[in-house]
C-alpha cells in the first residue's frame, strides 16, 4: 500500500464551501462554519474545512466564473488568496492563518485547485520558483478547462513538475490537510478525445505531494470518472468522483444508485469512489444553480434519508455542502448519528443485492454485525423485504432503536424516495 493510502484510512468526513456559496466564499464565513464544526461535529468525526474555488480571484461573486478575471498571483505564477475576501492573508501569509485557526479547533484545512497553471502567469512569462524554465515554457496552450477560463493545462516536462512541486510546497507551508484538484480526473476538453488526458498531471501531483513532508489528501474532479482507470485513480489519488456537480434534485440522486453500483467493489482502506458533496441544508447562497436562491435542501424528508443512506453504505468520503450555522435539527441529526458514521467509516463489503423495479437493496459487513439498505426509488410508498440467512436482532439506524428479532424475512414499509437502514446482529 502506498504511504498516502494510510493519510486516509477511513473515508474523509467534512465540509466544502461550494454548495453553499460558490466561488464566493470568504474568511469570516470559512470560519464560522469551523466554529460549526468544532462545536457539534467533531466528536463525531468530521472534521475537514474545504475552502472551494476561485479564492484567488478579488471579483468572485457567485457560483458563476469572470471569464479571464485578474486574479492574485505571486511572481512565481502561484496563485494566493484574494486579500479583500481573505484578510488574513496579507503580507503574503496566504492560507496560513486560517488554516490555523481551523487547526487550533482540532480541525483540518483544505483548499480547492485548479490542473495546471494561470494563463495570467504564462502571458506574463513568470519563472517558476527553483527552476531556470518559466510558466510560458510548460504551458500546453490548447489543454484547457471547457468551463473555467484561468488555467492551462502543462506540458509532461520535468519544469512542469517543478511547477507543481512549487505549488505544493507553498500549500504545505501554509498547512493545508486536504486538496482538491478540478479539471483533472476527467477533462472535459477531452484532447485527443481522451477524458482522461490529465494521466500525467495527476501523477505529478502525486509525486510533488509525496516529497512535500506534510501528509495532505488528494481529492480529484469532476466526474464521471473512468471505471476502468481505477487502478491509476487507486496509485495517485485517495478520492474521486464518480459525477459532475450534485445538487439536491432527484434525478441527481436516483443516477447515483447506477455509479455506486458500477463503482461496486473498488473501495479500499485511503482509496474512495467519491459520490461528492451532501447539498442539505442551506445551500446556493449566492446562485439559483437546481433550485430558489438561499434555500434549504429541495430534498423530501425521505430523499434524505436515501442520500445519507446510499452515500453511508457504499462508504463514499461525506462532504457537507450546506451553511453548517443555519442547520436546523433534522439536518443535525443526520450528521450526529453515532451508529451511522461507524458504518460510513468502518464497514466493508458494500454490494449491492437486489435491484427489482423500483426495489434497491444494498448491504455491507461490519464488525460483529451486517448492515442493510431498503430503498424505495418510486412515487409510492411500497414494503420491502430482505430475505435473511439466519435469524437477527435489528436496529434501525435511523429510528435509533431496535426493531425486533426477525427468523427468516425482515419486512419494512418504506416512503416514496425513501430508504430504511438497518443495523443487523445474529
Amino acid at each position: 500500500m502506498e504511504n498516502f493510502r494510510t493519510w486516509a484510512k477511513t473515508p474523509p468526513l467534512g465540509w466544502n464551501s461550494w454548495d453553499c456559496f460558490g466561488a464566493a466564499v470568504n474568511e469570516q464565513q470559512l470560519r464560522e462554519n469551523a466554529d460549526y464544526m468544532a462545536k457539534y461535529l467533531k466528536q463525531y468525526g468530521w472534521e475537514y474545512i474545504v475552502c472551494d474555488i476561485q479564492w484567488y480571484e478579488p471579483r468572485a461573486y457567485s457560483n458563476d466564473y469572470n471569464n479571464f478575471a485578474e486574479l492574485d498571483m505571486d511572481e512565481h505564477g502561484r496563485l494566493i488568496p484574494a486579500v479583500n475576501r481573505f484578510p488574513s492573508a496579507k503580507d503574503g501569509a496566504g492560507f496560513k492563518p486560517i488554516a490555523d485557526y481551523v487547526h487550533s479547533l482540532g480541525l483540518k484545512f483544505g483548499i480547492h485547485i485548479m490542473r495546471g497553471v494561470p494563463r495570467q502567469a504564462v502571458a506574463q512569462n513568470c519563472p517558476i520558483f527553483g527552476s531556470d524554465k518559466t510558466c510560458r515554457d510548460i504551458a500546453h496552450h490548447f489543454s484547457v478547462c471547457s468551463w473555467n477560463t484561468d488555467m492551462y493545462g502543462v506540458k509532461d516536462c520535468e519544469a512542469a513538475q517543478q511547477y507543481y512541486n512549487s505549488i505544493i510546497d507553498m500549500y504545505a507551508s501554509w498547512g493545508v490537510d486536504f486538496i482538491k484538484c478540478d479539471d483533472i480526473c476527467v477533462t472535459e476538453f477531452r484532447k485527443w478525445d481522451n477524458p482522461y488526458s490529465a494521466e500525467y498531471e495527476i501523477e505529478m501531483l502525486r509525486r510533488a505531494i509525496d516529497r512535500c513532508g506534510r501528509e495532505i489528501v488528494l481529492s480529484l474532479s469532476p466526474g464521471p470518472a473512468l471505471r476502468d482507470k481505477a487502478e491509476h485513480l487507486k496509485k495517485n489519488a485517495n478520492m474521486w468522483r464518480l459525477t459532475g456537480d450534485f445538487w439536491d434534485v432527484w434525478d441527481k440522486l436516483y443516477d447515483m444508485f447506477d455509479r455506486c453500483k458500477e463503482w461496486e467493489g473498488v473501495t479500499e482502506i485511503g482509496a474512495y469512489p467519491d459520490c461528492d458533496m451532501l447539498p442539505i441544508g442551506r445551500v446556493a447562497k449566492n446562485s439559483t444553480y437546481y433550485g430558489a436562491n438561499n434555500r434549504m435542501s429541495q430534498f423530501t424528508k425521505p430523499e434524505h434519508y436515501t442520500l445519507m443512506t446510499l452515500w453511508g453504505i457504499f462508504k463514499s468520503p461525506l462532504m457537507l455542502g450546506g451553511n453548517l450555522p443555519e442547520n436546523d435539527d433534522f439536518t443535525l441529526s443526520l450528521l450526529t448519528n453515532e451508529e451511522y458514521i461507524k458504518m460510513n467509516q468502518h464497514s466493508s463489503d458494500a454490494r449491492e443485492l437486489l435491484r427489482d423495479g423500483d426495489t434497491v437493496i444494498w448491504t455491507a459487513e461490519g464488525s460483529g454485525c451486517r448492515y442493510a439498505a431498503l430503498f424505495n426509488t418510486g412515487d409510492d410508498e411500497r414494503e420491502i423485504t430482505l430475505n435473511l440467512d439466519t435469524a437477527c436482532t435489528a436496529y434501525d439506524i435511523w429510528a435509533k432503536k431496535e426493531v425486533g428479532t426477525f427468523t427468516t424475512d425482515l419486512t419494512a414499509t418504506v416512503a416514496p424516495h425513501g430508504a430504511r437502514l438497518f443495523k443487523l446482529k445474529d
